[in-house]
Formats: structure tokens, sequence, C-alpha cells
């Protein structure tokens, strides 16, 4: 089991990263256009940079939805490889079957 802490830090991040999504990305947007003056692309860059850090996507970290875990995330199942080994043993995930031989 993860700390809470780590856990509730990235709900954090996810709640900022929607709350700024749609500014970041006009931001984003002027300062990769070629066409706009040199000037006003750096303010932009400068207007993103001052921006929240967490409200990036790349702050988020993919979690196990069971445990927390940070390591060994599948995306399709939103868990870690433990906790699927887990359920799936337990007879609680439909189609898997953990093989032993």
């Amino acid at each position: 089991m993860a700390k809470v802490s780590a856990v509730e830090k990235n709900k954090r991040r996810r709640k900022l990263l929607a709350q700024y999504a749609s500014k970041r990305a006009a931001l984003k947007a002027i300062v990769m256009d070629k066409s706009r003056p040199m000037e006003e692309r750096f303010k932009a860059q400068l207007k993103l940079a001052a921006l929240p850090r967490n409200s990036s996507k790349t702050r988020i970290r993919n979690r196990c939805e069971v445990t927390g875990r940070p390591r060994g995330y599948y995306r399709e199942l939103g868990m870690s490889r433990i906790a699927l080994r887990e359920l799936g043993s337990r007879g609680l995930i439909p189609g898997l079957v953990k093989s032993s031989w």
C-alpha cells in the first residue's frame, strides 16, 4: 500500500491539470505558432511559466487504483501487476486465469 500523502498529492495534481488545461493549451498554441511576433511568443512563454507547476501533464504519476503503487502499472486496467495477480488469483477478474505448472 502506498503512502496516503503520495496518492492525495497525485489527486491534487489531476485536479489542477483539469483546472488549467484550456489556459495551458492556448498559451502553448501561441508559443508554438512561428507566424506570430517573437515578443508575443515570449510573453506567452512567461505566462506559461507563471502557471502552477503541478498543472502540467507530465507531473502526474500513473498509480494503481487498488493499492496506489506507482510501479508496474497497466494502463488498460488501471492497476499494478501485483494487484492484478492478487485479484486474478481470487477469481475477481473475468477471463483471467493464473497459470501454474
